[in-house]
């Protein structure tokens, strides 16, 4: 298989296994890529992407546009903050006046769930979702598969544990569905209050005792408290929070084995992990840093229809 079954990259769900394989092993030639003395590849020369944040990101933004440089696209970039939808310009306003400069694709991260679907009915480019809302983030899920199976060899019947605010967090539900697509199991552990009423619907283990999970688990994947999403107060305090659900170095080493640790950023060091666990060798954390360019160029060049 050389081409994606679909044409927009909307979420993890819409995606088959041989799907996400295909984008893995496409990133693995652009991590050589991006390893060797000249980064650039012409593959993406005639094509205008925009990215288009309607809501604050560093990281993701950073490793989009690095990505469209590498593959030698020309970039534009929107950031809402500073765009007429402060003056009350629509999504579909926004949208149609950048295609009017003909614009091949669009990156976008967009605080509403369904905004990237809602925009792929509407317009003919072709849409890369950098996030909607609480709803799904499927680059980072790529990139998180791809450095477990870059660690580890495989992720097919490995055990991954997902820890932290499941309830607000994008991350975990395109990680659920990515990592069972490819054959590892899935368990997420957190306080009751940040559990979806949903989580036993999407066949994962459900898991309240943090150090249960550690021990369970191959790899553990550390979310932070998304508190700009949270209108009410899930637990009483972030103190006590970390106490019940903070990964610190005394509490890895005490292990019967030694487990992967991951985080998708940003991290709230001394809160869901303390800095002697992030910078340790068993982290992976700045691995999926690199590996999110290589990932995001490999979607980017099989959406355009490349391969």
């Amino acid at each position: 298989m050389t081409n994606l079954s679909t044409k927009h990259l909307l979420g993890i769900k819409d995606l088959t296994a041989d799907d996400i394989n295909l984008i893995l092993n496409t990133a693995e030639n652009f991590k050589e890529v991006i390893n060797r003395p000249i980064k650039k590849v012409p593959s993406l020369r005639d094509i205008t992407i925009a990215n288009l944040f309607f809501e604050n990101s560093t990281r993701t933004k950073l490793s989009f546009e690095l990505a469209e440089k590498r593959l030698s696209a020309d970039v534009i970039n929107f950031a809402a903050s500073s765009s007429s939808v402060k003056k009350g310009e629509t999504l579909i306003d926004t949208v149609n006046n950048i295609l009017a400069m003909k614009v091949d694709m669009v990156v976008m991260r967009h605080p509403n769930p369904g905004a990237a679907v809602f925009l792929s009915k509407h317009i003919d480019a072709k849409i890369v979702n950098a996030g909607d809302g609480a709803h799904e983030h499927p680059t980072q899920a790529l990139l998180d598969a791809f450095s477990i199976k870059e660690k580890l060899g495989s992720i097919k019947g490995k055990k991954i544990a997902i820890i932290g605010d499941i309830l607000h967090s994008r991350v975990a539900l395109s990680n659920i569905f990515c990592l069972q697509k490819l054959g590892a199991e899935v368990m997420v552990c957190g306080p009751t209050t940040l559990m979806p009423k949903y989580i036993h619907s999407l066949g994962v283990k459900v898991e309240h005792d943090l150090k249960k999970a550690l021990e369970w688990c191959d790899v553990a994947n550390m979310l932070r408290i998304q508190l700009e999403r949270q209108d009410i107060k899930y637990f009483p305090s972030l103190r006590e929070y970390t106490m019940l659900f903070g990964l610190n170095k005394d509490l890895l080493d005490s292990l019967t084995k030694k487990i992967v640790i991951m985080h998708p950023g940003p991290i709230n060091r001394g809160v869901e992990i303390t800095s002697d666990v992030a910078d340790s060798d068993q982290s992976i954390i700045l691995d999926q840093v690199e590996n999110g360019v290589a990932v995001r160029m490999a979607v980017l060049f099989l959406l355009a229809g490349r391969a």
